[in-house]
């Protein structure tokens, strides 16, 4: 096998695992299913990107900003009891069902838990997959270079049965996909070319993601209450002037009675005296001004003419920079 890149500068894997985490290859968002042969599909997970790195002695998991998430998931604790190789790199999604389909908000329950106590009471409650698409590092072996069809023929010889680890399956035909994904009510699927090398930090359309159930991390600035608990969000995106703009009101969703209780006591920590958007919202009337810190995960079935999204439903709370929260998501073409 070649050796591929090397020195890749990525990651420098040694005995106490001092590692430069590898920043992961991300698809575009596309409009169109791309063409030819050379195209396999998979489904597009509603979970938590994370990079499994084991040196040979010790083992972690880094999520896609370099977080360290390895005290939130012991299921894979043990790297031997997944994966045959002496030393790897795995590129997968950490996710967590609820109805049968991946849940964000369920996932999250796990992923946001920094108590070992609290992380040992919810994992019974919240089993966990990680669905491994490529692997980076093999046994010494750099596999950057590599294209993603023998990525994925090595993926397959080292990956060992366990209930908690499994191959993202693969399929010829993306059309299909789309429409069992459609039927499922799943995401979306991830189109990738089989002739691809893989660009830590990278994103081109090599890697094509198209969504059937529309996205955007949105910061809250502003909250309203209903007894003297929040019972929505004044939920904004960032300009490229660092201007925040209102996109809705949202109090539907997965958030839970709890949730909301825990965000009430935090939204009285960031009272802010002036309000945080440029312009005043639609839906100012009793709103409760904070600081724009709060980020969350929020669904949408399309953006109206005005400006704000359709019927937003709250995902989940999520550890994002408030600057990550950009109209730029806006622009990005949506598979209808």
């Amino acid at each position: 096998m070649p050796r591929g890149r090397a020195s890749a500068p990525a990651a420098r894997l040694d005995s106490s695992l001092q590692l430069k985490t590898i920043t992961p290859f991300e698809p575009v968002l596309a409009s169109v299913l791309p063409s030819g042969e050379q195209w396999i599909a998979q489904i597009k997970w509603d979970g938590v990107r994370m990079i499994s790195y084991y040196d040979g002695s010790h083992a972690e998991l880094i999520n896609r900003r370099g977080n360290r998430r390895t005290l939130q998931y012991p299921e894979l604790a043990e790297p031997g009891s997944y994966c045959r190789a002496g030393s790897f790199i795995l590129d997968g999604e950490i996710i967590a069902l609820s109805g049968g389909k991946p849940s964000f908000h369920e996932v999250m329950r796990r992923d946001s838990l920094k108590n070992e106590a609290a992380i040992r009471a919810v994992q019974p409650q919240v089993p966990v997959l990680y669905m491994v698409f490529d692997i980076l590092y093999c046994d010494g072996i750099w596999l950057l270079d590599e294209p993603l069809s023998r990525r994925q023929e090595l993926l397959k010889e080292m990956l060992l049965p366990h209930p908690h680890v499994q191959q993202v399956p693969s399929y010829p035909d993306p059309v299909q996909l789309l429409a069992a994904a459609r039927q499922g009510s799943l995401e979306g699927i991830v189109c990738k070319d089989m002739h691809s090398a893989y660009a830590p930090g990278g994103k081109d359309k090599r890697w094509q993601k198209l969504k059937i159930i529309s996205d955007v991390t949105a910061v809250a600035g502003g909250v309203t209450f209903r007894d003297g608990t929040v019972n929505a969000l004044l939920l904004g995106l960032y300009d490229d002037e660092g201007k925040l703009h209102y996109i809705g009101h949202a109090g539907a969703g997965r958030m839970t009675v709890q949730d909301w209780r825990k965000l009430t006591e935090q939204v009285h920590t960031l009272a802010s005296e002036t309000m945080p958007f440029a312009e005043l919202p639609e839906r100012s009337k009793g709103a409760f001004w904070i600081k724009p810190k709060l980020v969350f995960k929020v669904h949408y079935l399309e953006w109206n003419a005005s400006g704000t999204l359709r019927q937003p439903s709250i995902q989940a709370w999520v550890e994002l920079p408030p600057m990550h929260c950009l109209l730029s998501q806006r622009e990005a073409p949506v598979f209808s």
